[in-house]
């Protein structure tokens, strides 16, 4: 059955998102130049998290077919379990970038079945892979789904620890007695509090023609779904507290773009109060007291927003997801 079959004509939109992200005592993504400390902009001391960082928790979550998230968001979009291989008609749900990843299978798929290929790896038709440049011509370069760097709205604050456990890292030597409890020197590197934004985008442009990643609408709502659960499920003793409180999302109405990229994340990026855009927040202070967080696009006065949204719907992920998603389901009914 061929995928505009499969899901009922919906073509994949022209969006463009904001991932508002709250940071308390945790390490979102740490620096490995920096041994581990959070990253900063050395310029300013903003915090930043790559794109990178969040596209692996996204594919953890599709990885981990035998954990909580992936049965039930697969569920509600039909996708199925067969033998162990969950699949939606021939769209199958794999991932190209891990660690355990067979890459002579890989090359065979590239060489002899390309169309094969693009059928297996979800993250390959999401995201794109450099991975792949040696597969020839044909080879997937670049995504639909691209997520920006996140910046915290002001300058963050780094707080350092030495951990300590009673059972040592270290063995003894043979006829010696070992150390009886480890220390890790100021292994704990935590930002205290900060708001990150991470702006994100969805080009159906990388998934067509020749060069395509043969990316399809389910694909990309399987993304808008996830986004909420990336860090509450890929939780670590150094990220206990981190979350996407918002996941701004609105759609072009024309696919070639009918609003600013740059001015719809302006307006939904929030705002330090009071103006002082260099204080950083600290925890233990309500969030509604040190920031504005945007709720809707300006629609009047000098600021008032001029591009023209599909529909005029603004869309925040963690709590609805566009309607052409439920038009993706199962059994279950209801995507969102």
């Amino acid at each position: 059955m061929s995928t505009d079959k499969m899901q009922n004509n919906i073509a994949i939109p022209r969006a463009t998102g904001l991932l508002v992200i709250l940071v308390e005592n945790s390490n979102p993504n740490g620096d490995p130049d920096q041994e581990s400390d959070p990253r900063r902009r050395s310029h300013d001391n903003r915090g930043m998290i790559t794109g990178v960082s969040f596209k692996r928790k996204l594919r953890d979550l599709v990885l981990r077919k035998d954990g909580l998230v992936w049965p039930k968001v697969a569920k509600s979009f039909g996708i199925k379990n067969s033998n162990g291989s969950w699949c939606k008609d021939d769209i199958k749900f794999d991932i190209l970038e891990r660690r355990d990843i067979k890459r002579a299978e890989v090359n065979q798929l590239l060489n002899n079945q390309f169309e094969e290929f693009k059928r297996q790896y979800w993250d390959a038709r999401v995201f794109g892979n450099t991975f792949l440049e040696e597969g020839g011509p044909d080879t997937v370069r670049s995504g639909v789904a691209h997520f920006g760097l996140g910046v915290s709205v002001s300058p963050i604050r780094v707080h350092r620890l030495t951990k300590t456990k009673m059972a040592p890292a270290q063995s003894a030597r043979e006829g010696e007695q070992g150390p009886s409890r480890g220390m890790a020197p100021l292994a704990h590197r935590v930002v205290e509090h900060a708001i990150y934004g991470m702006p994100f985008f969805v080009n159906p442009t990388g998934a067509q023609g020749q060069r395509g990643t043969g990316c399809t609408p389910l694909d990309i709502a399987l993304v808008l779904k996830l986004i909420r659960y990336a860090y509450p499920h890929t939780k670590s003793d150094i990220r206990p507290l981190v979350e996407v409180r918002h996941a701004w999302y609105a759609e072009h109405d024309d696919d070639l773009g009918s609003f600013s990229e740059f001015e719809f994340i302006e307006n939904m990026m929030p705002r330090r109060k009071g103006g002082d855009t260099e204080k950083s927040s600290v925890s233990g202070i309500p969030l509604a007291n040190q920031y504005d967080m945007p709720t809707g696009l300006p629609s009047e006065g000098e600021h008032k927003f001029r591009g023209k949204l599909k529909n005029d719907k603004l869309y925040d992920l963690c709590s609805k997801l566009p309607e052409w998603c439920d038009q993706i389901k199962g059994d279950s009914g209801n995507a969102t």
